[in-house]
């Protein structure tokens, strides 16, 4: 008992200044840091930026690309094209040079060698600059559907996630609560007892009374004590959490609030579908969550990315048109002038005729993958619909369960006061004065469960609303 003492007075320590401190502003605030700091929402911010990225580089593809290339060669070798030049044209020169030679003249021509055309040249440079413009090119304009889509989808999923995230951390902080109040009961029950057992063996050493009472409040104390473990360990797991959550050290200490009256928080949080909810009038739940939900955003937006995609498969089938231009110089060495500047602007068509089957067989591919997104999208839509439901009938059935465990507690509280009484005027056995202190210590932890399963329910309900956070945005 006195590890967790020491365990409950930390915990409490920077606490109790903080119990008139507003509930929903603490949530609010926990959710905003949540929001700021959680890997997990953190990594889904980055598959936003990553998609937002893959669309400007979609967006690219209608402009122009001016690319720069230069090639230096040193060539040895290769194939060699003989021309018999001196073949041809010595014969003659050496006739010409007698002639010459018989009017007393000297020869002039002399004998030329064949020559041999290497069709690699030695050195060779080409410098040039290339444009490329796409004049009509369908599967560009159906790749930036696709590339939005997925930016949509990405975004709507980190939306989705920062509600869950909402909704993770206000039930975090709720069991936190819950096991803080159950340490306060379960704490005032054990002084009791353990001032009943001290009692009892002094009465048992004097003679006053048998030894099964001793052994009966000995157990008590430690049926208080094993208690003690269970919640001590509940609130040091909801600590630990919420702390993961918030991407801080586990052992962080969390400000304890006063807790909110569940039906009134609830009306608050509701607004007008409050009403719904005492009509038992699911059908506005159900609408509302239809409208709001992100994942339903999502699918959406991802249905939107397979009839693109199915558009890119579709534009296989139609040409394509562009431009092109080169201009640089060629040579043997570097230098601009005549022979060596050049220019060529063309207009490219390519249209596939027939490449049996190809095409075909990826539209209808992606024609599966659209009717699979659809079919996906009317099943999450009948999942969230029974989602809200569900919710809204078990936050239903917690606040009707309010009263009840109210009237339990006040009932225990009545029997105790008036065992302590009988007890104080030595008219009731020790075994009864336990089992009024039991009931009571029951009564008031079935009170504390009740109040925070109906908040709980009450969060669940709200994120499958998808109802926004006070100061939580994405």
């Amino acid at each position: 008992m006195t590890t967790c003492r020491k365990l409950i007075a930390v915990l409490f320590f920077a606490t109790n200044a903080a119990q008139a401190v507003d509930y929903e502003s603490t949530i609010a605030a926990l959710q905003a840091d949540a929001r700021a700091s959680n890997l997990a929402l953190r990594g889904a911010q980055l598959d936003v930026a990553a998609a937002s990225a893959a669309l400007d580089q979609a967006q690219a593809g209608f402009r122009p690309i001016v690319s720069l290339s230069a090639r230096y060669s040193r060539a040895r070798g290769g194939r060699v094209q003989s021309l018999p030049v001196g073949d041809l044209v010595n014969p003659a020169y050496r006739t010409l040079n007698e002639l010459l030679r018989a009017q007393g003249q000297a020869a002039r021509f002399s004998d030329i060698a064949n020559q041999e055309i290497a069709f690699l040249r030695e050195r060779e440079q080409d410098t040039r600059l290339s444009l490329s413009q796409p004049i009509y090119a369908p599967a560009i304009g159906a790749g930036i559907r696709t590339a939005r889509a997925g930016v949509e989808v990405a975004d709507a999923g980190r939306d989705a996630l920062a509600r869950r995230l909402d909704r993770d951390v206000e039930v975090a902080y709720l069991d936190f609560l819950s096991a803080c109040e159950a340490i306060q009961i379960v704490e005032a029950s054990a002084t009791l007892l353990v001032e009943n057992q001290r009692v009892n063996q002094v009465l048992f050493d004097n003679g006053k009374v048998t030894l099964d009472q001793v052994l009966r409040a000995k157990a008590e104390v430690l049926a208080v004590e094993q208690q003690t473990f269970d919640a001590t360990n509940q609130l040091e797991l909801a600590q630990s959490y919420l702390n993961f959550l918030l991407n801080r050290d586990l052992d962080h200490t969390i400000e304890r609030v006063a807790t909110p009256e569940p039906g009134a928080l609830a009306r608050r949080t509701l607004g007008s579908l409050a009403s719904a909810l005492d009509a038992t009038d699911n059908a506005r739940f159900e609408a509302k969550g239809l409208t709001q939900r992100d994942e339903l955003r999502q699918l959406d937006a991802a249905t939107r990315a397979s009839q693109a995609r199915l558009d890119v498969q579709r534009a296989a089938y139609k040409p394509t048109l562009a431009f092109a231009m080169d201009a640089g110089i060629q040579g043997e060495s570097y230098g601009f002038g005549s022979g060596e500047n050049y220019a060529i602007a063309s207009v490219v068509l390519n249209w596939t005729v027939f490449d049996f089957g190809a095409r075909h067989a990826a539209v209808s591919a992606a024609a599966a993958q659209l009717e699979a997104a659809e079919t996906e999208r009317q099943d999450l839509a009948n999942r969230i619909a029974l989602d809200v439901r569900q919710a809204a009938d078990r936050l239903r059935t917690a606040l009707r369960s309010l009263d009840t465990a109210n009237a339990r507690r006040i009932a225990a509280e009545e029997g105790f006061r008036i065992a302590s009484k009988k007890r104080d005027a030595g008219s009731i056995a020790q075994v009864e004065f336990i089992d009024a202190r039991t009931a009571l210590t029951s009564a008031e932890l079935n009170d504390n469960l009740t109040r925070f399963s109906a908040l709980v329910r009450l969060a669940e309900l709200s994120a499958a609303l998808a109802i926004p956070t006070q100061g939580a945005q994405p």
